[in-house]
């Protein structure tokens, strides 16, 4: 049998999916838990147990709640069956689950932090409940498992419609009676945003978001993107996912088709990565030989690739027009004579954006950092009361208090880490000043932004300008280069 093993390097991987599990699809949320928590649970609902605790790679599991929602829902066990029970219909949408790669760089309790902050913002802040579970078999493909519930909590603690039904009205604002079903008209309207469409693309771009600032804050080079190549505009095909099966079988060395196909994508896009290299080498190569020979001024060429342009009548070449009139402006702007001028300038203006790009870093780290701070001091007010609260307990209450507020005294405690940390005993600045100082860089930020906006925008026109005269001088000299044969030659051949 083919054996084949690569060698598995660590570098974080952008994978987030999500799905709902439907009782119309014979699934079950008790089940579904069980399994991602590793745990024995009785479904109320078909009495059926899910015994799933031998299974391993389980390594860390948390509910996370509204501060609304009843406390024993921390109980994975009376949360999910409240979900059985509260969904009738035969085809209920039970719960969502957002699997996510997790990145290797990360230690267990970074990543447990990542999820938390993830979860919180996105998820438990707007209502859902939310069940993660953490695994890793230690095989390169840490994981988690964030399951979430579909159907609003009421204030009161008890479940909300995930739906509600408005009347159609008339023109004079009265019910319409439809006398086939015999009832009035009415539309059903979401309680809730949850299933929108635009939903699944600001969570997965959040998650990408939410690793690449933890990869950063703890100083980690890889950065993950959660577009595909297509619409980051790279050139490469994209691998396909192996699998747990082919995955575990190319572990011990063993080939699989979907590894072959892997193998051969990773071929092409090498050579890919080698075509484009030629192509860019080739470019600098003609830059070279257009600054070696003599050229007519740029005003006449431009004024060539105009004139060529002006007999168009498509609308994209009317385009075209509109951007070699605003090119050959720029030239005048510029007193860019010749060809060694234009690059010259261009190379100017790339030297200008990346010093624009230079500048904008450490401010866009400074406004990472200042909204780190008031978003961890607003952290530490929401949960000072309950932490003042435990302190003066007796140690006998305590215990009690810590198991039914653990999430908060943890986030007030995590918060306080965090400025012990960042400030190693000097003074902590108050949040005003905080707030005062990211008004002020972002404003300057702002600024820098415009500034490299416009550089970029006329670089590329100026970049564009460069490619048509190009091509106009290689027509030239195609026009004037001398025959092979001379005229003498091919009479004579005749």
């Amino acid at each position: 049998m083919l054996r084949h093993r690569e060698e598995l390097l660590p570098l974080a991987i952008y994978h987030c999916s999500i799905k709902i599990f439907s009782r119309g699809k014979g699934q079950s949320a008790v089940a579904a838990v069980a399994y991602r928590a590793a745990e024995k649970i009785q479904n109320e609902y078909d009495s059926k147990i899910h015994d799933f605790t031998k299974k391993s790679g389980v390594v860390y599991t948390e509910i996370m709640l509204p501060d609304h929602a009843p406390a024993e829902y921390a109980d994975r066990t009376i949360l999910w069956n409240a979900v059985e029970k509260i969904e009738r219909a035969k085809n209920s949408q039970l719960a969502r689950e957002i699997e996510v790669a997790l990145p290797v760089e990360l230690t267990l309790e970074q990543n447990k932090i990542l999820v938390r902050d993830y979860v919180n913002q996105h998820f438990v802040s707007a209502g859902m409940c939310a069940d993660f579970a953490i695994h890793d078999k230690k095989d390169g493909n840490p994981h988690a498992h964030i399951m979430l519930t579909m159907r609003p909590i009421n204030l009161d603690g008890t479940w909300g419609d995930k739906q509600r039904k408005e009347y159609t009205l008339d023109k004079h604002g009265e019910k319409i009676y439809d006398p086939k079903k015999r009832q009035y008209k009415c539309k059903s309207i979401p309680t809730t945003d949850w299933n929108d469409q635009t939903k699944a693309e600001v969570w997965r771009e959040a998650w990408a978001v939410a690793v690449n600032t933890a990869l950063e804050y703890e100083n980690h080079p890889a950065r993950v993107d959660h577009r595909s190549y297509e619409r980051q505009g790279i050139e490469q095909i994209p691998t396909i996912h192996l699998g747990a099966a082919a995955h575990q079988m190319e572990q011990k060395g063993i080939a699989t088709d979907r590894g072959n196909r892997n193998r051969e994508i990773r071929q092409a896009n090498m050579q890919m990565q080698k075509l484009q290299r030629q192509i860019r080498e080739l470019k600098l190569w003609l830059k070279r030989e257009l600054m070696k020979s003599p050229q007519s001024a740029l005003a006449d060429v431009v004024e060539d690739i105009l004139q060529r342009e002006r007999q168009a009548k498509r609308p994209s070449d009317v385009r075209a027009v509109e951007r070699s009139n605003h090119a050959l402006e720029l030239l005048r702007k510029h007193e860019i004579q010749d060809m060694a001028g234009l690059q010259a300038h261009l190379a100017d203006m790339y030297r200008e954006i990346d010093a624009v790009l230079v500048e904008m870093k450490p401010i866009d780290r400074k406004i990472g950092q200042l909204t780190e701070h008031i978003r961890q001091a607003g952290i530490r007010k929401k949960y000072r009361p309950i932490y003042e609260k435990y302190k003066v307990l007796k140690p006998r209450k305590q215990k009690k208090f810590v198991e039914q507020n653990r999430e908060a005294l943890d986030l007030y405690k995590s918060a306080g880490e965090y400025f012990k940390a960042c400030f190693r005993g000097r003074e902590t600045p108050t949040v005003r000043e905080w707030k005062q100082e990211l008004a002020v860089l972002a404003k300057r930020r702002d600024g820098l932004y415009d500034r490299y906006d416009s550089l970029r925008d006329e670089a590329k026109a100026v970049d564009r300008l460069r490619y048509n005269i190009e091509n106009v001088l290689d027509r030239e000299r195609a026009r004037t280069r001398p025959r092979n044969r001379t005229r003498s030659q091919s009479m004579e051949r005749g």
